[in-house]
């Protein structure tokens, strides 16, 4: 199935896990594909892989900062420059740590609020406005997280960030459907990534995990998901199988959210 062949796609953070993940789909299924990130070594080794999968004209490795209005706006400049347009935009660059809500800073909340928050919203302005200029519609889908409705201890400025994406999600629909284009979002639960990693260790493989999630079914599918599969429905939504879909958050989580 090729149902982006002739098509051009930014993805944000798109060196590792979902991000890569996403951007291998859209290049396997005939996209043109634009991966951004922050670090040289990771992106240049992410676009060497990509190439082995697609030609090296449909594959860029931007460089640039989603917390930067003028890295946003350049990044999105070099991807038209090379593919002459963007069709759609995968904001799925994000941050995360632990912090105690009453001992943390500034310091802390701000970069977390300035890559999921600001991010979003530089790229999605950046994108739309030549979505817009185009004057062929598209397609822009956060990466969110099952954890923008749900409190957990340690992770309010996280949870705070993909909250407030979701809202920026959702007026985006609002206001960019009568230019043909199409905002929505997914929401993924327990993904094997780089960011299962919290202090050195794999959550995924904690007692704990799979205690909870796996033996006692806090997940009914008993299991983490792979990249691939949250991958799978960003594809879904930025194609025209998802034509009338516009302004949702959908769970990949194996039932997670559902729970209680």
């Amino acid at each position: 199935m090729r149902r982006f062949e002739g098509k051009a796609v930014l993805v944000t953070g798109g060196a590792t896990g979902i991000g890569f993940a996403t951007a291998l789909r859209f290049a396997r299924e005939g996209a043109s594909v634009a991966i951004m990130g922050r670090r040289a070594s990771v992106g240049e080794e992410a676009l060497a892989e990509l190439r082995r999968h697609a030609p090296q004209e449909r594959t860029l490795f931007v460089r640039g900062d989603v917390s930067s209005e003028a890295d946003v706006e350049r990044c999105v400049e070099e991807t038209v420059q090379a593919f002459g347009r963007i069709d759609a935009l995968v904001n799925n660059a994000a941050m995360a740590s632990s912090v105690e809500l009453v001992r943390a800073g500034t310091e802390e909340w701000k970069p977390v609020f300035d890559v999921i928050a600001f991010g979003t919203y530089f790229c999605t302005r950046a994108v739309a406005r030549r979505m817009i200029e185009r004057g062929e519609g598209g397609a822009i889908v956060n990466v969110s997280s099952i954890n923008a409705y749900r409190a957990l201890p340690f992770s309010s400025h996280y949870n705070a960030a993909k909250g407030a994406s979701d809202q920026l999600m959702r007026c985006a629909a609002v206001e960019l459907a009568e230019h043909g284009i199409r905002v929505n979002a997914v929401q993924p639960g327990f993904i094997d990534t780089p960011m299962s990693f919290v202090d050195g260790e794999n959550e995924l493989e904690t007692d704990w995990f799979k205690d909870i999630y796996v033996q006692r079914r806090k997940i009914p599918q008993a299991r983490a998901g792979g990249p691939e599969e949250v991958a799978s429905v960003v594809a879904f939504l930025a194609s025209e199988d998802a034509s009338y879909v516009c302004g949702a958050a959908i769970p990949v989580d194996g039932g997670l959210s559902v729970t209680f």
